[in-house]
């Protein structure tokens, strides 16, 4: 895969059934690849693989379950048996646990990191040797802001988002010269059904997912090493807490960060 190329190149994307793997997947058929979109709910992965109709590249549903080592390892696997190759890993499936740390329990953290760390790291360990061997390619995994700042109540969910950001420094690192890609997405709120009970501060408004899947697309094309999304806030948030971690912890406090969850 060229720098700055998505035409007819081939891209699996995890957590496609909304949000953000959602329009990542449609943002990638707009250019013409051809993507292989997956999550566990099927009706879901099938609206989207007709909404593709039309469009340059083209969607195909898979249901897949990232928790699951056989169903990942054949994803890929058919994936380049069907297309002949793998050209772009998008890793976005996650959930998001919201609890005080008083609160939670190990289980919260083992089912977390099932998804969130392992559920990434099970599938770009299973593509890695194939675009090694073609030195092409390139590795996305959508982590979070919370993964270089934490956020109260956040505590579950931080910790696996810190675990995947780490693992995709040094894999960035690693893959230096071999023609493969790295790169971490962090963004702030986004406008998701997994935070749709969540209100937030202007500071921290959600941003649409469309937003940030054409910051993946960029950032595919411009080899990024890091994106975050949206810019100024977030950055300063963590650039604060990197050179003081009390700043850092005041700013969380006086625009109140975490937010509230409402019922509706």
């Amino acid at each position: 895969m060229r720098k700055g190329q998505l035409i007819s190149t081939v891209a699996i994307v995890t957590g496609a059934s909304s949000g953000i793997g959602r329009d990542t997947a449609l943002a990638f058929a707009r250019e013409g690849a051809t993507v292989i979109a997956t999550s566990r709910n099927r009706a879901a992965l099938d609206a989207l693989e007709k909404s593709a109709a039309g469009l340059p590249g083209s969607i195909h549903a898979v249901v897949t379950d990232v928790t699951d080592g056989g169903q990942t390892d054949r994803l890929v696997e058919e994936t380049v048996k069907i297309h002949g190759r793998l050209d772009i890993l998008v890793c976005n499936a996650g959930i998001y646990p919201r609890k005080p740390i008083r609160d939670s329990v190990v289980t919260d953290y083992e089912e977390a990191m099932t998804v969130n760390f392992f559920g990434s790291i099970r599938i770009i360990l299973k593509a890695l040797p194939g675009m090694l061997e073609r030195r092409s390619g390139h590795i996305v995994a959508v982590t979070s802001v919370d993964g270089k700042k934490g956020l109260t109540k956040d505590g579950v969910y931080c910790s696996s988002k810190f675990a995947l950001t780490g693992f995709m420094d040094v894999l960035r690192q690693e893959l230096r010269g071999t023609g493969v890609g790295a790169t971490t997405i962090l963004p702030g709120r986004v406008d998701t059904p997994m935070i749709e009970n969540l209100k937030v501060p202007l500071m921290s408004a959600k941003i649409s997912s469309e937003k940030v899947a054409r910051a993946i697309v960029r950032a595919i094309r411009k080899r990024k090493a890091e994106v975050i999304i949206p810019y100024p806030g977030p950055k300063l948030l963590i650039l604060a807490s990197a050179v003081w971690a009390p700043l850092g912890d005041w700013l969380v406090r006086l625009f109140r960060l975490e937010g509230v969850e409402v019922r509706r």
